[in-house]
């Protein structure tokens, strides 16, 4: 028991402080995380070097991993593009352990009270989160201090001195590390805790090294569990990731175990808690150089494994996927990808119900209803999906957007609900065999155009942030109103000059009520980027 409770406590600061300087890098990085994401394309090497950056950033390469599959569900990012950047998670992870071996500790109080001195007296978001990584840099390395000094006593055991004898054994070793990874959920944390034993002098490379094996599979084992109830693709992802580190460990525990631990000895010889940091970044640098070339016959081989086609589109969210939620930055730029794709989807009911209600194409109007359905179910999954975005760690930015991803999803909800009126308007059209007066038409078309013309502005305008799009769409606001005023009073006219019958006129003043309503709505979006 007094050995358990400073182990598991320094466990505990240390995966703490890991967490904590994480996330502060993450929000220190902020657009610019969502930034590289973006530059992948399919040069595997940039994936590779997006894969290593964005895990040195956010701390761990199982989160790298859990966002690749949630990158690959969301049709993101394919398959190829996955392996880099799985590649490169591994060798961002490497980073941890080679901050640890430098061996900090008297540092980490003075990292502590200056980060707690800018998070007290810089109140700006940048303030704290440079506060963050200060902070979470010092309980980083108190927390390895304490499970040395806690793991200290066991030089006396015997049965732990037997225990690590067994450890010579390549294979046990190796599971014992793939065992210790999966439980701790955290490579990382596991390295650090060699470390700590390393440092009290309990274990030697040669011990040490076959765990690392095990723990580069244990790894894995979080990206495999997050992949359940993932498309078959990003179940590939994550097996991907079983494989490529498998492999490593099978190509280092037959051939190169040996001249790379020799190595390692010799680059820092005495201090094994460098030799275990050097051994696991020489692992996943030969690994990533060894497999790199090969990486297409990866994706092969997890496609023979998960045979199949890919599932057909539902019609669902497509960009969304709680796994990403860890990165809030880039969920929330997906989040708005979502958005646009529910606006485009509102464009295609708009453009369609025209050709339904002035050319009469009555075959179009099913597909309408259709899409209907899914801008409905679009509008609840974006909601919910940022609602649970707020319950992260954001910017005042941040969270304004997301406000206002809220507003504009409703606007469209509702642009969606005017289109399917009209819809029904023209199946009564079509019901009573009703038509307009070419007039009637010509005037009714030109709403129709303008209407159109305000709701693709104002999307655009939002998508690109431009207020002269925005104050373009509230012009055409204007003209739309125009229109249906001058529009009504034609069809009085005509009503009076009984060139219009009354079935037909309730069908015509609808309509022109529902497109200066489609009008109003794609105004409040361009107020969104007005504000």
């Amino acid at each position: 028991m007094g050995i358990a409770i400073p182990v598991f406590g320094g466990l505990g600061l240390f995966l703490y402080g890991m967490n904590l300087m994480g996330s502060g890098l993450q929000q220190a990085a902020g657009e610019r995380l969502k930034k590289i994401i973006e530059v992948l394309t399919n040069n595997r090497l940039m994936g590779v070097l997006v894969g290593a950056v964005v895990t040195m950033i956010i701390q761990s390469s199982s989160a790298t991993t859990v966002m690749v599959v949630g990158f690959v569900n969301a049709g993101i990012m394919t398959l190829p593009q996955a392996v880099g950047v799985i590649m490169g998670a591994n060798i961002g992870t490497t980073v941890t352990a080679q901050l640890i071996a430098f061996n900090l500790t008297d540092y980490a109080p003075i990292t502590i009270v200056i980060g707690m001195l800018i998070s007290l007296l810089i109140s700006d978001k940048k303030g704290k989160d440079i506060g963050d990584i200060l902070i979470g840099f010092g309980i980083l390395f108190i927390g390895m201090d304490m499970m040395s000094n806690g793991l200290a006593p066991l030089a006396k055991s015997p049965m732990f001195t037997n225990m690590i004898l067994k450890l010579n054994n390549v294979y046990l070793a190796a599971i014992v590390g793939m065992i210790l990874t999966t439980v701790l959920q955290s490579s990382s944390a596991s390295i650090g805790l060699l470390q700590a034993l390393a440092s009290q002098g309990l274990i030697t490379i040669n011990i040490a090294f076959p765990i690392l094996f095990g723990e580069n599979i244990g790894t894995t084992t979080t990206a495999l569990i997050s992949s359940i109830g993932a498309n078959k693709t990003a179940k590939r992802a994550a097996l991907i990731h079983f494989l490529f580190n498998l492999i490593g460990t099978i190509i280092f525990i037959t051939i190169l175990r040996t001249p790379i631990q020799t190595l390692v000895m010799k680059i820092s010889p005495g201090n094994v808690t460098r030799q275990i940091a050097n051994a696991h970044t020489l692992f996943n640098l030969i690994n990533v150089a060894i497999q790199f070339p090969f990486a297409g016959f990866l994706v092969k081989a997890v496609e023979k494994i998960i045979p199949g086609d890919i599932e057909e589109d539902s019609g669902e969210a497509k960009f969304l996927d709680d796994r990403i939620l860890e990165t809030p930055s880039i969920a929330l730029g997906f989040a708005v990808k979502e958005t646009i794709r529910m606006a485009e989807i509102v464009e295609e009911n708009l453009v369609t119900v025209k050709d339904v209600f002035i050319n009469d194409e009555f075959d179009k109007t099913k597909s309408i209803f259709e899409k209907e359905q899914v801008i409905d179910e679009l509008e609840k999954e974006i909601t919910n999906y940022v609602l649970k975005l707020t319950k992260r760690e954001l910017t005042p930015a941040q969270r304004e957007l997301i406000n206002k991803l809220i507003y504009m999803t409703n606007d469209l909800e509702r642009i969606g609900d005017h289109v399917e009126n009209l819809a029904e308007l023209s199946q009564s059209k079509q019901e009573n065999g009703l038509f307009f007066s070419e007039d009637a038409t010509i005037g009714i078309t030109k709403m129709f155009d303008t209407a159109n013309l305000a709701y693709t502005k104002a999307v655009e305008a939002f998508e690109k942030g431009s207020k002269s799009l925005a104050e373009e769409t509230m012009k055409l606001e204007v003209q739309v109103n125009e229109l249906e005023i001058t529009n009504k009073n034609a069809h009085i006219e005509r009503l009076n000059n009984g060139l219009c019958t009354t079935e037909t006129g309730i069908v015509y003043l609808d309509a022109l009520s529902n497109l200066e309503r489609v009008s109003d709505h794609a105004t409040n979006i361009a107020k969104l980027v007005l504000e």
